[in-house]
């Protein structure tokens, strides 16, 4: 039986300001909006990628008001009311929240996944094939599904989930090709040594913000866990259909809105949670280090998108995304471990092991009258 596609949903997640991929990334067009690899920015990689499970007009984009023109713009064949702006951004339980009302007021009966815009998945295939799985899942019953990254490297930077036993497949329905775990629990981004220990035992997945349940079991978990978030997924379900009314309600509620994490509000606290093993090679680019493991290096492990000349360079992340008519080369000579990144209005160089600071920098931007423009 083929699973009945207008019964599934997909929301998107594109507000974030993605600050760390300074100064390319911006307030207006931040890093799931720019292109870094491939010719598609990252949200539009994201849609092509849920395409073949999910028709268009069921896939949703939630993002913030200054954002939402170029979303529109790069996406131009999703419906216009798809595009939803958050009034001020209230963290990712208030975006599920209204998630769930859009979708509620589409199909009571559908099923969604809530997915992060500027992942990087290249297996596109591998993904589906889980995605497909959990929404299968997901639409039997009272499961919140979330796909869990199986580790290759003892990350500090990701929360992790630890999996209990192995599910059977629900009765009366063939065997998955994906395997779905109990999760057992959500554990805090850890120190270096506990992460070796979490990939060392097997019995850990990251936790890649991904998840997938049916519109009523995501708000039945909200109405036990989160019930205010439950009353304010009522008030916004009833004018969801009406763009400018839900736009009025919004700009009224959102504001008061508790600012809480999906993962704190409900994941940590419902015992129907089960992870599925995302056996696909991902990364949720955190900065421009991260990167250097997408782009070919040469011998010297210099990573490079520029026209670039060195003398006893190593180990250095270059990129020009300055238009081409002012492209020039960039010649560096004994530049170790180092991040440079030109754009039209701006230079970064940046010590490699320092790259998370450079959130702290365009903090400074914005307080300084002369250079908040380049924020």
């Amino acid at each position: 039986m083929k699973a009945n596609t207008n019964e599934r949903f997909v929301i998107i997640m594109a507000g974030g300001k993605g600050e760390r991929f300074w100064p390319m990334s911006r307030e207006k067009t931040p890093k799931q909006l720019i292109t870094l690899l491939g010719g598609r920015s990252f949200l539009q990689q994201a849609v092509d990628r849920v395409l073949p499970l999910v028709p268009m007009k069921n896939i949703l984009i939630i993002t913030n008001e200054v954002q939402a023109p170029t979303v529109r713009k790069q996406l131009p064949k999703l419906p216009k009311e798809n595009v939803i702006a958050e009034p001020v951004g209230r963290d990712t339980c208030a975006a599920v929240t209204l998630g769930a009302a859009l979708v509620g007021a589409r199909s009571t009966t559908g099923v969604m996944a809530v997915l992060p815009a500027d992942h990087v998945i290249p297996e596109e295939k591998k993904f589906q094939q889980v995605l497909s799985d959990a929404f299968d899942l997901a639409s039997r019953g009272q499961a919140i599904v979330t796909i869990g990254i199986k580790p290759n490297e003892p990350a500090t930077g990701y929360g992790y989930i630890r999996v209990g036993e192995t599910l059977p497949p629900p009765q009366g329905t063939k065997a998955y090709k994906t395997i779905f775990h109990r999760a057992e629990q959500f554990v805090e981004k850890p120190t270096h040594d506990r992460a070796v220990e979490y990939l060392n035992s097997g019995q850990y997945r990251w936790n890649a913000g991904m998840f997938i349940w049916s519109f009523v079991t995501i708000t039945e978990g909200l109405q036990k866990h989160q019930p205010e978030m439950y009353q304010a997924c009522q008030r916004w379900f009833k004018v969801a259909a009406n763009p400018a009314k839900l736009n009025k309600v919004l700009a009224k509620e959102y504001p008061e809105i508790k600012k809480v994490s999906i993962d704190y509000a409900l994941m940590e606290h419902a015992h129907n949670v089960v992870v599925a093993d995302g056996t696909f090679e991902w990364d949720d680019l955190g900065s421009w280090t991260a990167l250097g493991r997408h782009i070919k290096s040469d011998p010297e492990g210099n990573c490079a998108v520029a026209d670039f000349i060195h003398v006893d360079a190593a180990r250095n992340i270059i990129f020009d995304a300055r238009s081409k008519d002012r492209r020039t080369p960039i010649a560096v000579v004994g530049l170790r471990d180092s991040i440079l990144v030109q754009t039209d209005d701006a230079t970064l160089l940046a010590d490699k092991n320092q790259s998370q600071k450079v959130k702290e920098l365009v903090k400074k931007l914005a307080a300084d009258p002369r250079l908040k423009k380049l924020v």
